[in-house]
């Protein structure tokens, strides 16, 4: 009986999928499924031949692979790999290099042989990539082809690098990288421009070859495509969904990658489900978004139709469930994000008293204030609140080097105007001309660069925290040391990124603290920075009795917003709010046109703000709720356990 119910909650995949708790568990049981054949086939006196991927995806895969040779004795003696892909051109010892990162991360640790070791050549002339690819082929077929393949998947649906339009029964070859997945690169080396347009890549044929394949995702950036893989139409539009035709293919997931599968995302279509109050909010908007009504206008017939009897024989009338989820909406919306005093506070997000608050917003990077909660951070200062903000990083990686010359020809002119002397400064301003030069692509900056970089962004957060009406004592710049690298590859956490956050937490005493809740940030400084501010408060919650009257809200919108079902404060912005939002964003001039770093979305921020805002406001329309310009969505954190 639990097989067959299995299958009928699985019924949409196409593929098999195993699910882990996170990554890191994920990670080791793929290791331990490599580690098994290498030991089987050592056992058989032949050798283990896998195919191997790169990127982000595969590195704890290849720390565990470590692990086991370091302290227990896994040998890679018999192993030979063959890697998916490579840039081109690249050369081997560049940072974005993958045969430099194979041997970062996994073949300077273990015992393999050099010689067993196959990476595509990103260094040959453009005419004899030809014949490499050839002889890789033939390379491969002579071992008797792959015992394993495991790959990671693009936001594209690339495996290796066959983008869309991939043929399924295509070889190894030469290709020409989709403009996404260049964005996708752009962080690694330090710009778009930089990414190389073109890849050899073992094709979809050369991988459906493998007698076992392993396809990897994880966190919910990959849940899009994950979706389309497993459960959409074969297509050479998502080249992972011919993976649907192998017999020999799993997927391994994590929780956030699987959540948009139809068993998670949309469960009452495919099982009976336990109908809690998240999940009858969840499944009464998702009904009236599918049969574009209003939430009040929904009927029996329509949860009849759409997988929901279920609810309505448990929970129903249809039209006493449509009327609970419409009123829970309807509390979300305050136009008092600080809470309205002397008001009944019963059904309002937020506490009515104290009737004027502390505040404490943190951002991540110096604009993520004005671009997520711009709208809410404006009001809060105009009804009275005490507002500080907190910039917990200089962000002084996202600017144009042009911007450092353009600033430091500024303070040339202005010394000289008034009869300073110039010539220690045009010294640097010369030193950083000819480094910018020579400067190859994610090359660290100089100390006097990222400084000049970091009074940018600082002086255009001051611009803006001002503009939202902010006394400069409020204005506080953290520069946790975790982000001073001056590389995009960030230094772990450390008690010293903690202590500063406690300290400023003790200085304000907040009743109120909103915090970036934006984990899809392509960065990861979002949850970098919101885990450092929860382990402050862990702690002080422990001997603090102010902390037991501080909210902890999140925001998002500079990457993405939270669903509808998933907010519990959503705070309107009428249309001269609206234009006041814009204008603070607009104080970040270094951040305006092409931001260095714009991820999956090439929209200026503040026209993603906007557009955000804007769509949420329409979604509550939908629903039957009042129409607004424009809103900003919250979602208040539940303290745990073991974080009280």
């Amino acid at each position: 009986m639990a097989r067959l119910n299995l299958l009928e909650e699985t019924r949409y995949e196409k593929l098999p999928v195993r699910i882990y708790p996170d990554q890191h568990i994920a990670s080791k049981q793929v290791a331990g499924r490599i580690a098994q054949l290498i030991q089987k086939k050592q056992a058989q006196g032949q050798p283990a031949v896998l195919g191997l991927a790169t990127g982000a995806t595969p590195v704890g895969v290849y720390a565990e692979l470590v692990r086991l040779h370091q302290e227990e004795g896994l040998s890679f003696h018999n192993v030979i790999t063959f890697n998916l892909d490579e840039y081109y051109p690249m050369q081997p010892t560049a940072k974005q290099s993958y045969v430099r990162f194979m041997h970062e991360n996994l073949f300077d640790h273990i015992d393999i042989d050099p010689a067993n070791i196959h990476i595509p050549d990103g260094t040959l002339p453009l005419e004899a990539i030809p014949a490499f690819c050839l002889a890789y082929e033939h390379k491969i077929e002579a071992l008797g082809g792959l015992d394993l393949q495991i790959l990671g998947i693009g936001r594209t649906g690339h495996i290796g690098f066959n983008e869309p339009g991939s043929a399924p029964n295509s070889g190894t070859r030469l290709v020409t990288l989709d403009d996404l997945t260049r964005r996708d690169a752009a962080r690694d080396f330090g710009g778009k421009e930089n990414v190389p347009t073109k890849a050899i890549t073992m094709g979809i044929g050369t991988i459906f070859k493998a007698r076992e394949i392993i396809l990897m995702a994880w966190n919910g950036k990959k849940a899009p495509i994950v979706k389309k893989a497993v459960e959409g139409e074969i297509s050479s539009e998502v080249p992972a969904t011919y993976l649907q035709l192998s017999e020999q293919v799993e997927f391994v997931l994590d929780q956030d990658a699987a959540s948009l599968l139809t068993r998670f995302d949309t469960p009452w279509l495919v099982k009976d489900c336990l109908w809690e109050e998240q999940l009858i909010k969840k499944a009464i908007i998702w009904l009236s978004a599918e049969v574009n009504k209003p939430i009040l206008k929904l009927t029996d017939e329509d949860y009849n139709n759409h997988g929901m009897a279920q609810l309505a024989v448990e929970k129903g009338p249809a039209y006493n469930i449509n009327i609970h989820v419409f009123n829970q909406l309807q509390r979300t919306i305050t136009g008092w994000p600080g809470g309205k005093p002397n008001a009944d506070d019963s059904q309002r997000p937020e506490r009515a008293q104290p009737a004027q608050k502390r505040a404490l917003i943190f951002s991540p990077h110096p604009d993520d204030d004005v671009i997520s909660m711009g709208g809410t951070f404006i009001r809060l200062v105009d009804q009275g609140h005490q507002v500080h903000v907190a910039y917990q990083t200089s962000g002084n990686t996202a600017v144009w080097d042009d911007d450092v010359l353009r600033y430091v020809e500024f303070a040339i002119d202005f010394n000289e105007s008034m009869s300073q002397d110039t010539g220690q400064l045009k010294s640097i301003y010369e030193d950083m001309r000819q480094f910018f030069q020579d400067k190859q692509p994610n090359q660290v900056d100089t100390p006097e660069v990222r400084n000049v970089k970091g009074f940018i962004r600082k002086t255009e957060a001051i611009a803006g925290a001002r503009y939202a009406g902010l006394p400069d004592e409020q204005i506080h710049f953290m520069a946790l040391p975790f982000y001073e690298t001056g590389k995009t590859k960030k230094n772990a956490v450390s008690e010293v990124d903690v202590q500063l956050t406690m300290e400023l937490l003790q200085q304000v005493k907040p009743h109120q603290i909103f915090a970036a809740g934006d984990f899809a940030d392509p960065h990861g400084t979002h949850v970098v920075c919101f885990n450092i501010i929860l382990e402050a408060l862990t702690r002080l919650r422990q001997t603090e009795e102010w902390t037991q009257d501080c909210w902890l809200w999140l925001y998002r919108g500079a990457w993405h917003e939270f669903e509808i079902h998933e907010i519990e404060m959503a705070v309107p912005l009428s249309p001269q709010e609206v234009i006041r939002k814009r204008n603070a964003i607009f104080k970040h001039q270094s951040q305006k046109d092409t931001p260095v770093f714009p991820g999956e979305d090439s929209r200026e921020f503040w026209v993603r703000a906007a557009e955000r805002n804007r769509e949420t406001a329409k979604l509550y329309d939908q629903l039957g709720l009042a129409d607004y310009e424009a809103m900003e969505a919250f979602v208040k954190w539940k303290f745990t356990e073991g974080e009280i």
